[in-house]
């Protein structure tokens, strides 16, 4: 419908603009041949920006529960789970969710953003109706879908530098005046754009000291670190630990875990929750395979933060930095948004798919390389990008 294009004189200035400060993004597809490899315009390259830690987007058992899954139950689930689209595939997944998290409940979601940008805005919104306004303490770092939640909450947000726990220590200690407001300390375990990762044990004891509910999100670690890849904070008092099975547990979907009386308050208050479409069977299928396999694979975990070490070894040979990265998560660090789409175009020619993250989804002159490593990289496969990368980097000097 012409009338539909009237306002595209608006879009496109803004289109250029993001052009001229090398931030457009566009879509470029790919087609997976395997847990590590895609095919870019007939082109086979070596996958470094996945987040499937393990590989297990192409592991049989999970392709074998969700066709099983599929073929009994259906390919949708026709409801939202308030509605009739609770079904005992549903409980299942839940309940091995939680005693893989170690809680006492869990509660299956959409995505990581939907359940973020939901669940800590109703948790906020609780919070605020005690009477006096929540105190909410964020890292400067927190993914998008954090912030949007206390955005869609309407709460300020303080926070505190990153990774950071003295300044957020002294946050806590200066708004301590009025002991009706509820504390509420968000932050990740793992950074997705750093690959570093917090101190949950003492994030944890500062939390109880003041007094404050903690909501970490996980879903950079579910899976691949803690003990069995239970997540970082496996074995500490945090109040809600939040993750994906969209990463290292290779599927599709999202989870919340935590007491039981938190899940039930989530399942009657999270607009995520209530008004969605429950996951479909094939998803469920997947999912459950995945946490029946993900303990089993210590050694996969172990030669994936091997292979971590080789590479930010390779980067600082090469007189670059990984930043703080101490996970399977490593940035190239850049600088200018131009540069990286440079560097990633020089990789790319020597066969190897590493994005170029740019703002805003990082700080100004803070553009980089994201590397993401996976256990389903081979040997030589980590060669070959040790190679690309000391190539590339002389190309860029």
């Amino acid at each position: 419908m012409r009338f539909m294009a009237r306002f595209d004189p608006i879009f496109q200035t803004a289109l250029d603009h993001m052009a001229d400060t090398h931030t457009r993004r566009v879509l470029r597809p790919v087609r997976h041949v395997g847990a590590a490899t895609v095919i870019r315009n007939g082109r086979e390259l070596v996958n470094f920006s996945s987040n499937d830690y393990l590989g297990l987007s192409h592991h049989p058992a999970l392709h074998a529960r969700a066709a099983e899954w599929l073929r009994q139950d259906g390919t949708g689930s026709g409801a939202s789970r308030l509605v009739t689209g609770t079904s005992p595939r549903h409980m299942q997944v839940e309940a091995r969710l939680a005693a893989f998290k170690g809680c006492e409940a869990a509660v299956i979601l959409a995505s990581g953003w939907q359940a973020n940008a939901s669940v800590l805005a109703a948790l906020l919104r609780l919070a605020a109706g005690q009477g006096v306004p929540p105190l909410v303490f964020t890292d400067r770092l927190n993914h998008a879908s954090l912030h949007q939640g206390c955005m869609a909450a309407g709460v300020r947000q303080i926070r505190f530098r990153h990774n950071d726990l003295d300044h957020l220590d002294s946050l806590l200690e200066r708004h301590a005046g009025d002991a009706r407001a509820m504390r509420v300390i968000v932050t990740e375990s793992v950074f997705s754009m750093d690959g570093d990762r917090t101190d949950i044990a003492r994030l944890g004891a500062l939390a109880r000291r003041h007094g404050a509910f903690t909501y970490v999100d996980e879903a950079h670690a579910t899976g691949v670190l803690g003990p069995h890849g239970r997540g970082l904070c496996a074995g500490h008092e945090i109040d809600l630990v939040m993750g994906t099975f969209s990463k290292a547990l290779g599927g599709f979907g999202a989870y919340v875990a935590g007491s039981r009386a938190l899940c039930d308050w989530l399942i009657n208050a999270c607009s995520g929750f209530v008004f969605t479409t429950a996951p479909p069977p094939a998803v469920l299928g997947a999912m459950d395979a995945a946490l029946e396999l993900v303990p089993t694979l210590d050694e996969a975990r172990a030669r994936l933060a091997r292979n971590a070490d080789h590479i930010r070894g390779v980067i600082h040979d090469c007189g670059l930095s990984s930043g703080p990265s101490t996970t399977q998560i490593i940035p190239i660090m850049i600088g200018e948004a131009a540069h990286a789409l440079a560097f990633a175009a020089r990789l790319e020619a020597h066969g190897i798919l590493a994005t170029a993250i740019r703002p805003p989804t990082v700080p100004p002159n803070g553009s980089r390389i994201r590397l993401a490593l996976s256990a389903a990289h081979t040997d030589s496969m980590v060669d070959q990008l040790a190679r690309a990368i000391t190539l590339a980097a002389r190309e860029h000097a």
